[in-house]
Protein backbone atom coordinates (compact mmCIF):
# COMPACT_ATOMS: atom_id res chain seq x y z
CA UNK A 1 0.00 0.00 0.00
CA UNK A 2 1.20 3.23 -1.09
CA UNK A 3 1.49 5.95 1.69
CA UNK A 4 -1.26 8.44 1.65
CA UNK A 5 0.40 12.14 0.16
CA UNK A 6 1.37 14.90 2.07
CA UNK A 7 2.28 18.17 1.47
CA UNK A 8 2.79 20.58 -1.03
CA UNK A 9 3.27 18.13 -3.97
CA UNK A 10 0.05 16.19 -2.59
CA UNK A 11 -1.84 20.11 -3.33
CA UNK A 12 -0.56 20.10 -6.74
CA UNK A 13 -2.24 16.55 -7.53
CA UNK A 14 -5.43 17.46 -5.84
CA UNK A 15 -5.39 21.02 -7.90
CA UNK A 16 -4.08 18.86 -10.93
CA UNK A 17 -6.76 16.39 -10.57
CA UNK A 18 -9.68 18.75 -9.76
CA UNK A 19 -8.48 21.08 -13.00
CA UNK A 20 -8.39 17.70 -15.29
CA UNK A 21 -12.19 17.19 -13.72
CA UNK A 22 -13.34 20.28 -14.58
CA UNK A 23 -12.04 20.39 -18.06
CA UNK A 24 -13.55 16.38 -18.24
CA UNK A 25 -17.03 17.41 -17.59
CA UNK A 26 -16.71 20.68 -19.88
CA UNK A 27 -16.15 19.04 -22.69
CA UNK A 28 -19.45 16.79 -21.88
CA UNK A 29 -18.00 13.75 -20.09
CA UNK A 30 -19.61 11.75 -17.78
CA UNK A 31 -17.57 11.81 -14.58
CA UNK A 32 -17.31 9.50 -11.75
CA UNK A 33 -14.88 9.06 -8.89
CA UNK A 34 -14.27 5.15 -8.44
CA UNK A 35 -11.08 3.70 -6.40
CA UNK A 36 -7.91 1.88 -7.20
CA UNK A 37 -6.35 0.82 -4.37
CA UNK A 38 -6.92 3.52 -2.03
CA UNK A 39 -6.49 6.26 -4.31
CA UNK A 40 -9.84 7.80 -6.15
CA UNK A 41 -9.87 8.29 -9.62
CA UNK A 42 -11.49 10.79 -11.77
CA UNK A 43 -13.13 8.87 -14.62
CA UNK A 44 -14.20 10.61 -17.38
CA UNK A 45 -16.21 9.11 -20.41
CA UNK A 46 -17.57 9.86 -23.74
CA UNK A 47 -18.77 8.65 -27.13
CA UNK A 48 -18.39 9.94 -30.52
CA UNK A 49 -19.52 9.18 -33.77
CA UNK A 50 -18.49 11.29 -37.23
CA UNK A 51 -18.86 10.88 -40.66
CA UNK A 52 -15.14 11.13 -41.17
CA UNK A 53 -14.94 7.43 -39.78
CA UNK A 54 -17.93 6.07 -41.86
CA UNK A 55 -20.21 6.30 -38.60
CA UNK A 56 -18.26 4.09 -36.37
CA UNK A 57 -18.26 5.33 -32.72
CA UNK A 58 -15.33 5.59 -31.05
CA UNK A 59 -15.64 5.99 -27.01
CA UNK A 60 -13.04 7.40 -24.32
CA UNK A 61 -12.32 6.61 -20.93
CA UNK A 62 -10.07 8.84 -18.79
CA UNK A 63 -8.74 7.48 -15.77
CA UNK A 64 -6.44 9.93 -13.16
CA UNK A 65 -5.19 9.10 -9.82
CA UNK A 66 -2.69 10.87 -7.67
CA UNK A 67 0.17 8.98 -6.26
CA UNK A 68 3.10 9.69 -4.07
CA UNK A 69 5.84 8.57 -6.91
CA UNK A 70 5.30 6.70 -10.60
CA UNK A 71 6.86 3.93 -11.32
CA UNK A 72 6.74 1.18 -14.17
CA UNK A 73 4.89 -0.64 -11.96
CA UNK A 74 2.92 1.21 -10.98
CA UNK A 75 1.92 2.88 -14.26
CA UNK A 76 1.72 -0.91 -15.45
CA UNK A 77 -1.26 -1.98 -12.92
CA UNK A 78 -3.02 0.91 -12.90
CA UNK A 79 -3.23 0.93 -16.80
CA UNK A 80 -4.21 -2.64 -16.42
CA UNK A 81 -6.83 -1.58 -14.33
CA UNK A 82 -8.19 0.94 -16.00
CA UNK A 83 -8.41 -1.46 -19.11
CA UNK A 84 -10.32 -3.98 -17.20
CA UNK A 85 -12.52 -1.28 -15.83
CA UNK A 86 -13.67 0.45 -19.39
CA UNK A 87 -14.29 -2.82 -20.74
CA UNK A 88 -16.38 -3.63 -17.73
CA UNK A 89 -18.42 -0.19 -18.65
CA UNK A 90 -18.86 -0.39 -22.52
CA UNK A 91 -22.14 -1.09 -23.66
CA UNK A 92 -23.37 -3.11 -27.02
CA UNK A 93 -22.87 -6.31 -28.18
CA UNK A 94 -19.74 -8.19 -27.53
CA UNK A 95 -18.10 -8.44 -30.99
CA UNK A 96 -19.96 -5.73 -32.60
CA UNK A 97 -18.44 -2.85 -30.53
CA UNK A 98 -17.04 -0.17 -31.96
CA UNK A 99 -13.81 1.38 -31.06
CA UNK A 100 -12.31 2.71 -27.38
CA UNK A 101 -9.75 4.56 -25.72
CA UNK A 102 -8.34 4.52 -22.56
CA UNK A 103 -6.27 7.25 -21.46
CA UNK A 104 -5.10 5.56 -17.87
CA UNK A 105 -3.42 8.36 -16.06
CA UNK A 106 -1.32 8.38 -13.01
CA UNK A 107 -0.48 12.04 -11.29
CA UNK A 108 2.80 12.65 -8.93
CA UNK A 109 5.15 15.17 -8.26
CA UNK A 110 7.76 12.14 -8.83
CA UNK A 111 8.07 10.49 -11.83
CA UNK A 112 10.84 8.13 -12.52
CA UNK A 113 12.33 8.09 -15.78
CA UNK A 114 11.82 4.78 -16.95
CA UNK A 115 8.13 5.28 -16.12
CA UNK A 116 7.58 8.50 -18.47
CA UNK A 117 9.66 6.18 -21.26
CA UNK A 118 7.25 3.40 -20.87
CA UNK A 119 4.61 5.66 -20.94
CA UNK A 120 5.92 7.60 -23.74
CA UNK A 121 7.04 4.14 -25.98
CA UNK A 122 3.71 2.24 -27.68
CA UNK A 123 0.29 2.38 -26.94
CA UNK A 124 -1.73 -1.02 -25.30
CA UNK A 125 -4.18 -3.08 -26.79
CA UNK A 126 -6.94 -5.23 -25.17
CA UNK A 127 -8.16 -7.47 -27.45
CA UNK A 128 -9.07 -6.02 -30.79
CA UNK A 129 -10.96 -2.88 -29.82
CA UNK A 130 -10.20 -1.42 -26.76
CA UNK A 131 -6.85 0.96 -27.10
CA UNK A 132 -4.82 2.46 -24.26
CA UNK A 133 -1.99 5.24 -24.16
CA UNK A 134 -1.13 5.85 -20.52
CA UNK A 135 0.07 8.98 -19.02
CA UNK A 136 2.45 10.08 -16.58
CA UNK A 137 1.61 13.86 -15.26
CA UNK A 138 4.62 15.45 -13.11
CA UNK A 139 3.35 18.33 -11.23
CA UNK A 140 6.46 19.89 -10.40
CA UNK A 141 7.85 23.45 -9.60
CA UNK A 142 8.47 24.43 -12.89
CA UNK A 143 4.85 23.29 -13.98
CA UNK A 144 3.35 20.31 -14.96
CA UNK A 145 5.29 17.77 -17.52
CA UNK A 146 3.00 15.16 -19.12
CA UNK A 147 3.95 11.89 -21.07
CA UNK A 148 2.05 9.63 -23.28
CA UNK A 149 2.63 7.87 -26.55
CA UNK A 150 1.73 10.35 -29.68
CA UNK A 151 2.17 7.74 -32.25
CA UNK A 152 -0.33 5.79 -34.92
CA UNK A 153 -1.53 2.73 -34.13
CA UNK A 154 -2.54 -0.25 -36.18
CA UNK A 155 -6.19 -0.95 -34.50
CA UNK A 156 -8.28 2.30 -34.30
CA UNK A 157 -5.43 4.20 -36.13
CA UNK A 158 -8.50 6.41 -37.51
CA UNK A 159 -8.92 7.97 -34.00
CA UNK A 160 -6.01 8.99 -33.56
CA UNK A 161 -6.06 12.77 -34.45
CA UNK A 162 -9.37 12.71 -32.16
CA UNK A 163 -7.74 11.15 -29.16
CA UNK A 164 -4.23 13.17 -29.24
CA UNK A 165 -6.65 16.07 -29.52
CA UNK A 166 -9.09 15.30 -26.43
CA UNK A 167 -5.74 13.85 -24.46
CA UNK A 168 -3.96 17.51 -25.16
CA UNK A 169 -7.25 19.50 -24.36
CA UNK A 170 -7.47 17.39 -20.86
CA UNK A 171 -4.12 17.03 -20.07
CA UNK A 172 -2.80 20.15 -20.81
Amino acid sequence: MNPPMTGPTADAAATYLTALQERLVADGCKVTVPHWRDHPVVTGCRGDRKARWFGTKTELFVFAAAVPEIDVTTLGEFTQWAMSYAKSLRGGIPGARNAATVLPALVSARVRPEAAQWAAQDARILGTTLISRPLTVETGKEGVRTTMYRGGVVWGGMFTSHVLQKAALYFP
